[in-house]
């Protein structure tokens, strides 16, 4: 027991525990709309699109969190404004969009004297640099979060079923919508400094895939997901402290193998049907959003 605590006497390990269990916790929340309503190309180009907000950040000196949001909401609005006036899908718009806001950013990070450095941290984050002012950011984010989430969980899962739907009850669809890709730009800003920019990704999709694999209601899904996201900062600061490994890093892959490990075992207890019994496949919703729908009709 010791061996699996004793990382945590040091004040700067529980300082990353804590906030990587609170990137968890906000990431279960956006990351299960995020895997239902198909929306993990976003959530990567988000990642990618907020570079260059945080290299200015850095290299001026100013907050780098309001570097990542200012450029997050840029992404958002250009993606939104190809999408509408270029005739463009809305996958080849974040395509094109989030690939230019990458290349900015790796210019504008090019002329710092510390290139190798700056780009390190921006990229793979720092979660053990984590300080209070930090945790009470985190802890913001995850009440905005859940308030949000919770507020129009109705209209979110009506979204997620079918959008003419949403639109006859009276849920505005596209302002479900809107506030979907603004939790996603939270849930990343957020969650930037624990895994950074490129790692995010699997924060926010692998413990809602691994917990979807146990639940069929959204709300289970979300704590569930909390719970093995908190999971995978545990082991991922374990392994970052006994083997020397980036501890980023070392929590994006805990959180892909429990995805892995969860489908695994999932598989494995999940009775084969007979060809009778096994119903036809339609283009619908997963059971966990239909199950919802139903409960909240």
């Amino acid at each position: 027991m010791l061996v699996l605590l004793d990382p945590f006497s040091a004040d700067f390990m529980l300082r990353a525990l804590i906030g990587g269990s609170l990137c968890a916790a906000v990431c279960a929340v956006v990351g299960t709309w995020v895997v239902i309503r198909g929306m993990a190309f976003l959530g990567e180009a988000m990642a990618h699109g907020m570079l260059p907000g945080v290299a200015l950040a850095t290299l001026s000196g100013l907050p780098v969190v309001l570097g990542a949001a200012a450029s997050a909401i840029v992404m958002s609005l250009g993606v939104s404004i190809l999408t509408r006036r270029g005739r463009l899908s809305h996958d080849t718009s974040i395509g094109l969009f989030f690939v230019g806001m990458l290349a900015a950013g790796v210019i504008i990070i090019s002329h710092s004297r510390s290139f190798a450095t700056d780009a390190t941290a921006i990229l793979f984050g720092d979660v053990l640099a984590i300080s209070g002012n930090d945790l009470w950011l985190l802890g913001a984010a995850l009440l905005v979060t859940i308030t949000v989430a919770a507020g129009f969980h109705r209209a979110f899962v009506a979204l997620v079923f079918d959008r003419r739907v949403a639109h006859v009850m009276g849920l505005r669809p596209r302002t479900a919508q809107l506030l979907l890709v603004g939790l996603v730009t939270l849930a990343v800003v957020a969650s930037y400094q624990a895994v950074g920019a490129l790692l995010v990704i699997g924060l926010l999709l692998a413990p809602a895939v691994a917990a979807a694999a146990w639940t069929t209601r959204i709300p289970g899904t979300m704590v569930l997901a909390a719970g093995i996201g908190a999971l995978a900062v545990f082991c991922g600061l374990l392994l970052s402290w006994y083997l020397g490994t980036a501890a980023g890093a070392s929590i994006a892959l805990s959180a892909i193998a429990s995805a892995a490990l969860s489908t695994l075992l999932r598989g494995l207890t999940r009775r084969r049907p007979s060809p009778a019994s096994v119903p036809r496949t339609t283009s619908r919703p997963s059971a966990a959003s239909q199950e919802d729908l139903r409960a909240d009709a």
